[in-house]
């Protein structure tokens, strides 16, 4: 990076911590990833230079060879109180980070913890990591029934001076157990009477005012689904007896969202997310397991190629045209395995709608490859001098292509269906069986017909 833009990133690093402008933890994470890269000392000092809170955000935007540098380099003492600044669901997390990092250090920052911060992060711990309840967070504007609206707000507005909730857009208003009852919005609270009981405002139009909420033990993606169907800013949290625990804000949606392609993006090439994080030995191990069962599908193509080897001798021309197919109904396979898996995972279709999913895309696939097999047909019959060898390349376009069409939708489908993620090594498994096919029915066609 040139020195000009070293200096300037010095200078607004400066200017948030003398309070004279303000940063968003994404772009402090960034100045200091710049910092860390270009000027090690700069970056020791300007880390050093945060404060507890901002130390906290910027914490969470952070790869993880940064967040190591501050469990490293920062005291014990100012980690947990940026950990104690954090909303409950943010300070699980970054425990749950640093504990990935150095487990013995994550347990001296906890025990540093103070007595509320310990509670509500041994409690979502506990929480498997695709429930519901491991995505809120407890800090809520509340109110029983019985109580005023004014008095609510005034207890609204303490809170917020003493930064104890952030992001908030809903009253959640339950009975004297703590069962959820109404959802008030924030813009419609400030139409009511002060003066007003909270019962006495929902009781005018109790449908309206019928909250959507998530139990704690319900799959994540229902919770998304809701908040994505509704267009909801956040989603009560209740256990079984509805009793109010958290909520789910769109921006702990958006992390799941995110997480969630990243996962699938990388399992339809046979990558595991969590061994990218991690060092050089876990990744080279992870991926080199898909590359050996890569290497084994690979040999197999080969093993076909070598039954018409004597074909491939008396007709150099199959040998150039061999990549055409095999590519072909590769690229048809991934673009319907891609739509599938991708479908499938924001709940678009369902296992019972195969037949339905698998006739669209087999008279998609017979379209596509009727045009191509006549264009490259042609083409090849005149470039060769062959016509029937533009037959026999055309045929073989044709099946590929509508055989990498069914079994783009039907790997998924069929991975789902057995209880696994419908993305893991699909890619692998559907361009082996596309390139054994396409070299299968080209070879064999070529000898039959044309030698």
């Amino acid at each position: 990076m040139p020195n000009k833009n070293l200096e300037e990133v010095k200078e607004q690093l400066q200017k948030h911590i003398i309070d004279e402008s303000e940063l968003s933890p994404a772009d402090i994470a960034s100045h200091l990833k710049r910092l860390k890269t270009h000027d090690e000392d700069e970056y020791a000092k300007y880390l050093e230079k945060l404060d507890p809170q901002t130390l906290g955000e910027a914490a969470m935007e952070m790869p993880e060879h940064m967040l190591r540098d501050v469990i490293e380099n920062i005291p014990n003492d100012k980690i947990a109180e940026a950990i104690d600044e954090l909303e409950s669901d943010d300070a699980t997390d970054l425990i749950q980070t640093i504990e990935e990092i150095d487990e013995e250090k994550a347990k001296e920052l906890f025990s540093s913890l103070e007595i509320d911060s310990q509670k509500e992060i041994s409690k979502l711990i506990n929480y498997e990591e695709n429930e519901a309840g491991a995505y809120m967070q407890t800090e809520l504007f509340s109110a029983r029934l019985d109580e005023s609206l004014g008095s609510a707000i005034a207890r609204f507005r303490i809170m917020k001076q003493e930064d104890k909730i952030e992001n908030v857009f809903s009253l959640f208003v339950v009975d004297e157990g703590g069962v959820l009852k109404y959802t008030i919005a924030l813009e419609d609270l400030i139409t009511y009477d002060f003066n007003l009981n909270l019962s006495q405002i929902v009781s005018q139009d109790e449908e309206k005012f019928k909250p959507h909420f998530a139990i704690d033990s319900d799959d994540i993606k229902i919770a998304a689904d809701m908040i994505m169907d509704y267009d909801l800013s956040a989603i009560a949290v209740t256990n079984r007896a509805g009793v109010l625990l958290g909520r789910i804000t769109t921006d702990d949606i958006h992390d799941f969202l995110e997480e969630s392609a990243t996962e699938q993006i990388y399992n339809l090439v046979g990558v595991d997310d969590e061994a990218e994080e991690e060092g050089l030995v876990k990744t080279g191990r992870a991926r080199a397991a898909w590359l050996f069962v890569n290497l084994i599908t690979a040999i197999l193509g080969v093993i076909v190629i070598g039954f018409f080897e004597k074909s491939i001798e008396s007709l150099v021309a199959l040998a150039v045209l061999m990549p055409i197919v095999a590519s072909m109904g590769g690229n048809a396979g991934n673009q319907t395995l891609a739509v599938t898996v991708r479908r499938l995972a924001l709940g678009e279709i369902e296992l019972g709608d195969f037949w339905a999913v698998l006739k669209k895309e087999i008279i998609m696939a017979v379209i596509n490859s009727l045009i191509f097999a006549i264009f490259l047909g042609i083409l090849v019959g005149i470039w060769f001098d062959m016509p029937m060898l533009g037959v026999v390349i055309g045929v073989a376009m044709i099946a590929n292509i509508i055989m990498a069409a069914f079994l783009g939708t039907f790997i998924p489908l069929t991975l789902k269906r057995v209880g696994l993620d419908p993305a893991v090594g699909s890619t692998v498994f559907l361009t082996t069986a596309t390139d054994i096919i396409g070299f299968f029915v080209f070879l064999g066609l070529a000898t039959w017909i044309l030698l």
